[in-house]
């Protein structure tokens, strides 16, 4: 039988258990803390501004509304296709 084996095992876990019980002195206890950084503050505070901005710009789609509506927003072709081309040129790249 291998009862000598366990009895050994058995010795080894006992003689660790009060090893690791033993009090750190200098140690507050049931006290955990964060501390964020100055950056990370920073990093917080403009990601907020951003979720609180519009996505739309109310003052240029209001002027250009008006302007549509009047009769008074013309687009130059020339201008329109070589933009066009331009975006088309960036994405093949």
């Amino acid at each position: 039988m291998r009862i000598e084996a366990y009895n050994q095992v058995a010795q080894l876990y006992q003689g660790s258990k009060s090893g690791k019980t033993q009090k750190v002195s200098g140690m507050t206890a049931g006290r955990d803390e964060v501390t964020i950084s100055r950056a990370g503050y920073d990093y917080q505070i403009a990601k907020q501004a951003v979720a609180e901005a519009s996505d739309i710009r109310e003052d240029k789609v209001a002027n250009l509304k008006s302007r549509v509506e009047s009769g008074n927003y013309k687009v130059d072709s020339g201008d329109f296709a070589s933009k066009l081309l331009e975006k088309y040129n960036a994405l093949q790249k």
